[in-house]
C-alpha cells in the first residue's frame, strides 16, 4: 500500500533504530538525561533559542505554550483549520480555560491586518487577546507555507498589543526546505516555537519545544501537571537526533513529490485543485464536482492500495513522507486520477 494519510505514518529506519539502541540514556525528570539534553540544546540552537524541553507530542507543546503564556479567560488567535484549534481536542480551552477567536482564511494564512481586526479592545467584558499562533507550515489547510515578511508583522502587531507569539512548526522544516530560509530566522523573535520529530523527520515519538530560559522553566512545570515528565527519554531522543543528521534532505524530495503528485492529477476531471496547492509535502483538493464525498472517494483509492485522507465533505489531503518515493507517487496518480475518470464519466 502506498500510505499518503499523513506524514506521521513513517516507522524508524533500521538505523534510527540502532542509534536508539545505543543511546546513552540517564533520568530525564534530573536533568541526568545526556541524549535528550542534547536533543534540545540541538533544537534550541536550531531555532535561535536559549532553551528547550522534549515533549511527547507537538500538541502537548501547543498546550503548555498556551498555559505558559495566558491565563484563563483569556483569548487567543489562531487560523480556523489550525490544530490547535481543530485537532487538540479543545485542550485550550477544557485546560487552560481561553477562548478561541479561529481567523476564517482560505489556506491556513490569515494576514496581519485580519490579526490586527482580531485583537480585542480593552473591556471589563471581553476576554484580554493574550497570544497568536502561527502554523508553518499549514496542516489541514494544504501545507501553505507563511511568508516571513507576514510572520515578522504578525509577530510585531502582537508585541506592540501586548500579545505573545507563537509558532506551531510542527512542518517548520518543510517550509526551511521549500524556501532556503533558515528555522532560525523564521523563528527569530517570537516568545515560543517548536518542531515535530515524528512527522517528516520519521521519528516514532515526540517533538521539542524552545523558548527562553524562563519560559522552559515554566513549561517543564506543566509538562510535570500534564504527567508528560519521562525518565530515560533518551532512547526516543536518540531517534531525534539521528534524525537531524540524517533525514533533513528528505524533506526536499517530500516536498518535490507533492508537486509531483499535483502535476499528474491537476488535469484530471472533476478535481479541484487549487493555485498554488502542494507548497511543501501536503496537497489538498476537492471531489465535491465528481458529486462524491472525500470519504467515499478514500474507499475506493484504498481499494486500490492507495490511503489518501478524507477531510470534511469534499477535502482530499495526500501527505508525502520518506517512505513514499517517486514510483510511489506517479502510481498513486493514476489510481487518483482513474477513480476520477470513471466517476466523471458516471456523472457525464
Amino acid at each position: 500500500m502506498i500510505d499518503l494519510f499523513s506524514d506521521t505514518q513513517t516507522r524508524p529506519t533500521a538505523g534510527m533504530r540502532a542509534a536508539m539502541a545505543a543511546a546513552e540514556v540517564g533520568d530525564e525528570q534530573s536533568d541526568s538525561d545526556p541524549t535528550t539534553l542534547a536533543l534540545c540544546a540541538r533544537v534550541a540552537g536550531l531555532l535561535g533559542f536559549e532553551a528547550g524541553v522534549f515533549m511527547p507530542s507537538g500538541t502537548m507543546c501547543n498546550l503548555v505554550s498556551v498555559l505558559v503564556q495566558t491565563r484563563p479567560g483569556d483569548e487567543i488567535v489562531v487560523d480556523d483549520q489550525s490544530h490547535i484549534y481543530n485537532t487538540e481536542a479543545a485542550g485550550s480551552a477544557a485546560i487552560a480555560g481561553v477562548s478561541v477567536a479561529a481567523l476564517k482564511t482560505p489556506a491556513g494564512v490569515y494576514t496581519p491586518e485580519a490579526f490586527e481586526a482580531a485583537i480585542r479592545p480593552t473591556g471589563r467584558t471581553a476576554p484580554r487577546s493574550a497570544l497568536v499562533s502561527i502554523e508553518q507550515t499549514t496542516s489541514f489547510s494544504g501545507g501553505s507555507v507563511w511568508a516571513l515578511a507576514d510572520m515578522r508583522r504578525i509577530r510585531d502587531i502582537a508585541h506592540g498589543r501586548g500579545l505573545k507569539a507563537h509558532i506551531d512548526g510542527a512542518r517548520l522544516l518543510n517550509a526551511v526546505a521549500a524556501t532556503g530560509i533558515s528555522a532560525q530566522d523564521y523563528a527569530e523573535g517570537f516568545d515560543s516555537a517548536w518542531i515535530d520529530l515524528s512527522k517528516g523527520l520519521g521519528c516514532p515519538v515526540g517533538a521539542v519545544l524552545c523558548g527562553s530560559q524562563t519560559f522552559i522553566t515554566e513549561a517543564w512545570r506543566w509538562k510535570y501537571r500534564l504527567g508528560g515528565a519521562m525518565r530515560q527519554s533518551g532512547i526516543l531522543a536518540a531517534a531525534g537526533l539521528y534524525a537531524l543528521d540524517h533525514h533533513i534532505d528528505q524533506l526536499g524530495r517530500d516536498n518535490a513529490n507533492a508537486g509531483l503528485l499535483r502535476d499528474r492529477i491537476a488535469d484530471a476531471p472533476g478535481l479541484a485543485i487549487d493555485a498554488g496547492a502542494a507548497q511543501s509535502n501536503i496537497l489538498c483538493f476537492s471531489v465535491e464536482p465528481l458529486g462524491v464525498t472525500a470519504a467515499d472517494f478514500a474507499k475506493a483509492c484504498l481499494a486500490d492500495a492507495v490511503r489518501v485522507r478524507a477531510i470534511g465533505a469534499y477535502q482530499i489531503r495526500a501527505t508525502t513522507h520518506l517512505e513514499v518515493d517517486a514510483a510511489d507517487i506517479l502510481r498513486a496518480a493514476t489510481v487518483i486520477r482513474a477513480e476520477a475518470e470513471r466517476l466523471s464519466a458516471k456523472r457525464g
